[in-house]
């Protein structure tokens, strides 16, 4: 479970201090994996290890006074910096729905999971030709694809 005072223990050590030098800072300890890894294949983004990566990015943003969701300022810069360099399209277009939006003032794991679930599966991104509504994603991802879909039209 995060904790404040881990999180300020971390920030010491690897000097960051607003959510730009955080973002650095991941950057860099995930080159430092990859340099170290015991493999001549980058761990990290295979697909099992960047999921438990990218679950424990939402563990981490946690904080005592919400310990189960993360604020929509927070999981913008979050997913920039976990999943930008991989769904970059995705990513912007979620970022901006999430700004604009006002039904949600917060994200839960599953919705954060939900959404690393849809970049996976939606390979027809942003034509949403294999979104299907009845596959159980959350609801926060229906709202995105018909505001995509509203988007296009």
């Amino acid at each position: 479970m995060f904790c404040i005072k881990r999180f300020c223990f971390v920030m010491t050590i690897v000097s960051a201090a607003p959510l730009t030098e955080l973002e650095k800072a991941v950057n860099h300890l995930i080159d430092v994996f990859h340099k170290y890894s015991n493999t001549s294949s980058n761990l990290i983004e295979t697909p099992s290890n960047f999921a438990d990566f990218y679950a424990y990015a939402f563990r981490y943003s946690l904080t005592e006074e919400k310990p189960e969701s993360t604020d929509i300022e927070t999981i913008c810069q979050l997913l920039d910096t976990v999943m930008g360099s991989t769904f970059r399209p995705q990513v912007d277009y979620f970022v901006e729905y999430l700004k604009i939006q006002k039904d949600y003032k917060v994200i839960n794991m599953d919705q954060w999971m939900g959404f690393y679930r849809f970049c996976n599966e939606v390979i027809s991104f942003p034509d949403m030709s294999e979104y299907s509504p009845g596959l159980a994603w959350p609801l926060v991802l229906n709202n995105f694809v018909e505001w995509i879909r509203e988007k296009q039209a």
